[in-house]
């Protein structure tokens, strides 16, 4: 692992050298890393890792560029403070937190299936239980 990560350090120098190449290659890594992140946000409110894809852009972006660099710091002081939060509060507060994570998940997924409809192989019973024309 060592051996490939200082390879790969290797060749971003190289790139670096040459002022073309350095330009064609940040606007490859922010255009890539803005990609991931827009990705993300659009998976924000659906279930899943939307935030976790969200983080991934910014890391992306922050390989080269420094105000993502500190964005992506910040984030961690912030995702670490709350989660030493959580930790040090009363198991209520996390049993409140699951459950509302669980109803914006069952939200969503409720949503999506009333905008984008109930796929053919549902039972009725399901299509009744949800609540779905």
């Amino acid at each position: 692992m060592r051996r490939t990560r200082l390879g790969f350090l290797r060749w971003r120098r190289l790139v670096h050298r040459n002022p073309h190449t350095s330009a064609v290659y940040r606007t490859l890594v922010g255009g890539l890393g803005t990609a991931v992140v827009l990705l993300g946000l659009v998976l924000v409110p659906l279930p899943g890792p939307g935030w976790l894809i969200v983080f991934c852009g910014v890391a992306i972006i922050a390989s080269e560029f420094h105000f993502a660099s500190r964005l992506l710091h910040w984030g961690r002081l912030r995702l670490e403070a709350w989660s030493r939060w959580v930790r040090r509060s009363h198991w209520s507060i996390g049993a409140l937190l699951g459950l509302a994570t669980c109803a914006c998940v069952c939200g969503a997924v409720w949503l999506s299936l009333h905008l984008t409809g109930v796929p053919g192989w549902t039972p009725g019973w399901a299509r009744q239980l949800l609540l779905l024309p």
